[in-house]
């Protein structure tokens, strides 16, 4: 295990969203210096970081000039070029390592990779063609979702099959890419884990939230969630499984379906989670600064919970609430900083504190 960072040292962030832009205001809670690797000019994280290193992925000199700034290397996205990791990897640490990037940026190969862990999926099967869609539906069944393996989020890529004449409008809908075809799942809710594991390999986990999810989008999370002492303890082993088997350094979220059979995996995140949002006024250390620790190589927080929590993604036109909600006593609101508003935008969350845990 290598020394832990000190205070004043820079941790480069690849993305420039509102994860990293909290990730950022975490790492200077902790005396940390950020600089963020974005293409994109006036990002949100852009605004509070000390450096911003603005280009596109496929520029080498860019990238080293971006290593040479950073002490250690994390991200916001999964969806990382690897010809950009080539070149940042030689240079600094890159946490989360690569195989989880590798796993998490294809559908099939994270759907591949969890049932060898032993970990209940949805039943899937590969799409490239019409003709392994049709076998999908006779061997899996409908309903089902048809998704693009790589570059999906918030509902996009996804197309979903009631009946057989559904099947030529979803192929359609993927416009040529690789597919995955995942058969329904009775579920009663969705939960999430925000996990962590260190350098060391310690692994601390945060209470489970319950998801609802609007058009695709996360509306709220709720803690406690609707789970049992068991169910609670079965979601927190599994995902500790996953960090473990990729040699994980970082927080994830872990997506799972609650079913009378047992929790089945939606599917993994390698990286802080919109889900795990309620942790920064649930908890005395959040998910944003459990990340920083992890990647510096520092203690983890335990991620004990203190308070109930529902958090509620503001998208779009609830920006018109905001006058309002800021007159909320028990809500906590943090905006993004994002200067246009657009249908299906995540332009902030707010966090309301229901009582104590």
């Amino acid at each position: 295990m290598t020394e832990p960072l000190a205070p004043g040292a820079t941790i480069g962030i690849l993305g420039g969203g509102q994860l990293g832009r909290m990730l950022s205001v975490a790492a200077a809670r902790l005396g940390f210096r950020t600089c963020i690797f974005e293409p994109g000019g006036d990002c949100p994280a852009s605004h509070v970081a000390n450096n911003h290193f603005r280009s596109e992925y496929e520029d080498a000199d860019a990238l080293r000039d971006f290593a040479a700034a950073a002490d250690v290397i994390t991200y916001e996205f999964e969806n990382i070029p690897t010809s950009a990791l080539d070149i940042l990897e030689p240079l600094k640490p890159v946490r989360p390592g690569r195989n989880a990037l590798r796993v998490s940026q294809d559908r099939l190969v994270e759907k591949a990779f969890l049932t060898d862990l032993g970990l209940a999926t949805a039943p899937f099967a590969a799409v490239d063609d019409a003709v392994d869609l049709a076998q999908s539906i006779d061997e899996i069944g409908l309903p089902a979702i048809l998704k693009t393996r790589r570059f999906g989020y918030d509902g996009k890529g996804q197309a979903r099959l009631r009946a057989p004449g559904d099947a030529e409008g979803a192929l359609a809908a993927m416009q040529g890419a690789s597919a995955i075809y995942e058969g329904f799942i009775e579920f009663s809710h969705e939960v999430s884990v925000i996990a962590a594991r260190g350098l060391g390999g310690d692994v601390a986990c945060f209470d489970p939230g319950e998801n609802v999810h609007e058009g695709g989008i996360l509306r709220t999370t709720t803690v406690p969630a609707r789970l049992g002492a068991a169910q609670r303890a079965d979601a927190v082993l599994l995902a500790a499984k996953i960090l473990n088997k990729l040699d994980y350094v970082g927080v994830m979220g872990v997506e799972l379906f609650v079913t009378p059979g047992g929790l089945i995996v939606n599917e993994i995140a390698p990286r802080v989670h919109n889900s795990g949002h309620w942790t920064q006024n649930g908890c005395a250390v959040d998910q944003f600064e459990q990340h920083i620790r992890a990647v510096a190589g520092w203690p983890l927080a335990d991620g004990a919970r203190h308070s109930n929590v529902v958090m509620e993604n503001l998208i779009g036109d609830d920006m018109d609430r905001v006058p309002a909600l800021a007159r909320e006593g028990n809500a906590a609101l943090h905006l993004y900083g994002k200067a246009e508003v657009k249908p299906g935008r995540k332009m902030g969350h707010v966090n309301r504190v229901t009582g104590p845990a």
